[in-house]
């Protein structure tokens, strides 16, 4: 077999194969029609979790569950799917405020690193940013 006919076999297999995964859905990104669907969705992972509030990005790409306690849900999508997760504030490597409507973080989870999340309101990126901020207990008298 020639070269050329190889590498003329080979360009059109990985074409087909791009194709394939394209045209089966392979290459859509989901989206969360509103916070019932989040909270839904989070269910289906963390029956017993009930969240208090739920905001949603401008993008309507991530939600971000209030749990109390200091915890926060976590519901992401990733190309047609979602990822979920609970985080605390020591779960959080890195956390900073751009705009007034948006807020990056940094996980320490190495499945997933967090991201930069633009709201619909300054308001919503500001409870994100009180509920993963670092909690400082009075720990003086637990050192003496």
């Amino acid at each position: 077999m020639s070269l050329p006919l190889l590498v003329a076999i080979v360009a059109l297999g990985i074409a087909l194969s791009v194709a394939a995964v394209h045209f089966t859905g392979g290459s859509k990104t989901a989206t969360l029609a509103g916070t019932d669907q989040a909270l839904s969705r989070f269910a289906e992972d963390f029956p017993d979790e009930v969240a208090a509030t739920v905001r949603l990005t401008a993008d309507a790409g991530t939600a971000f569950l209030d749990l109390g306690r200091g915890r926060t849900g976590i519901v992401h999508s990733v190309g047609d799917c979602f990822l979920t997760r609970i985080v605390t504030s020591r779960d959080v490597t890195a956390l900073t405020a751009g705009d007034a409507d948006t807020v990056s973080f940094r996980l320490a989870d190495f499945t997933w690193k967090g991201g930069r999340f633009r709201f619909a309101s300054a308001t919503d990126a500001q409870g994100l940013l009180k509920a993963l901020e670092p909690r400082h207990s009075n720990s003086a008298g637990e050192a003496t």
